[in-house]
């Protein structure tokens, strides 16, 4: 199930978040990996100013995934992560369907998102749901951070979720 997230989810958001990076710790610096899994008042920050579902299962979080407008016609999502367990379950491509019609509520008419080169799964999960490398890369914490966008349009939204037009993988 994915839900609006309340701050009584925050223990399981952490959790998610700490088990979801955990295996990437190395290939972070110390302050991005920090900045990734969040501390509790940063979680709290992120819940005042944005968007963040959650996805539940037997009343745990299983996955979460924060997004906001950030300028106009724009959003931005952040935070996506899935308990490893729940990994090729659909529950990331849930999420990300969540963030993106919370966008297009808002107004939005194209997303963003950034990642880093070591988590090529979501990469091709990003890439397979439409979203392209704009070439622009950030420094996060010392590290390159890629950012990927597409569009919200509603043409393009409806023929994604119908599966017209989308990449076999």
């Amino acid at each position: 199930m994915i839900r609006r997230a309340s701050p009584e989810d925050a223990a399981g958001i952490l959790e998610c978040l700490a088990a979801a990076f955990e295996p990437f710790r190395r290939s972070y610096t110390p302050a991005g990996f920090a900045d990734t899994v969040l501390a509790p008042e940063m979680l709290a920050r992120r819940l005042s100013e944005m968007s963040v579902f959650v996805a539940a299962a037997a009343g745990h979080v299983v996955g979460t995934v924060g997004c906001a407008p950030v300028a106009a016609g724009e959003g931005h999502i952040r935070g996506m992560a899935v308990r490893p367990g729940w990994q090729g379950r659909g529950v990331a491509r849930r999420l990300l369907f969540a963030a993106e019609k919370e966008l297009r509520r808002k107004g939005c008419l194209r997303v963003t998102l950034d990642t880093t080169a070591s988590l090529a799964r979501a990469i091709r999960f990003y890439e397979s749901n439409g979203y392209c490398a704009t070439g622009r890369i950030g420094d996060f914490f010392g590290m390159p951070l890629f950012e990927y966008a597409r569009s919200l349009k509603k043409s393009t939204a409806r023929s994604r979720e119908s599966g017209v037009g989308k990449p076999r993988a």
